[in-house]
């Protein structure tokens, strides 16, 4: 969610800094490795004895309350998720943030909630880990062939994913899904490393063209790409 629908670099900066004392670390050595990752898993190398949930949701939740003038959206953001709430289409997010972070934000920035949500605590591992997007797939209620049951059969390369962290985009490759980088958080070739299909600048150059309702197909327009 962060750097895809909300940019909330200033806000996280301060939650690292001030969990870093907190906590015993500087914040500056937490913020080179947190980007994209579950705050479970940073506090699993350099603080184990608050890597666990209360405590991260606890400090997650906080977040918004605290600094939610610190958060911006991102361009383009809000009018394609107007467009999928209005036309009935199925839409998730699937982040390594925590509920009460991400309903925190959504709820600060005035954004529709999705009806599919996974967030940090659903999945064991997290990006680039794909499970975390294949159980964003079952929620969707599509068989994406990766051995899980229930839902409609999709050819996996037919599900999108928009991330804008190499992590995140690894992910959705491991998947088999097709990934749409955004270059608001790390640079060009970064997300063409990590293996993202196309790289636009922010989600204006995404646009939702078609609702199937019948067969439950959403179509996705891309312009202005940078890559391809």
């Amino acid at each position: 969610m962060d750097g895809t629908i909300i940019d909330s670099t200033d806000a996280i900066v301060k939650y690292w800094m001030e969990l870093g004392k907190q906590i015993g670390q500087p914040g500056e050595v937490i913020l080179e490795t947190s980007h994209g990752r579950r705050s479970i898993d940073v506090l699993g190398l350099l603080a184990p004895e608050h890597a666990n949930w209360e405590f991260v949701c606890d400090a997650e939740g906080q977040v918004p309350l605290k600094y939610g003038r610190d958060a911006v959206e991102i361009p383009g953001s809000r009018s394609i998720l107007e467009k999928l709430e209005s036309a009935g289409a199925p839409w998730a997010i699937v982040t390594s943030g925590t509920k009460p972070l991400v309903t925190g934000w959504l709820d600060v920035m005035k954004l529709a909630h999705p009806k599919y949500l996974v967030t940090a605590e659903d999945v064991a591992n997290g990006k680039p880990d794909p499970a975390c997007y294949r159980l964003g797939a079952k929620r969707l209620g599509f068989d994406d062939g990766s051995g899980r049951e229930g839902g409609k059969r999709i050819d996996p390369s037919q599900i999108v994913v928009f991330e804008d962290a190499p992590a995140g985009v690894r992910a959705g490759k491991a998947a088999g899904y097709k990934v749409v980088g955004l270059a608001t958080t790390h640079a060009v070739p970064k997300l063409q490393d990590a293996g993202a299909d196309w790289i636009v600048k922010d989600m204006r150059s995404v646009t939702m063209s078609r609702w199937d309702a019948k067969s439950g197909v959403v179509t996705v327009e891309i312009k202005d790409a940078l890559v391809p």
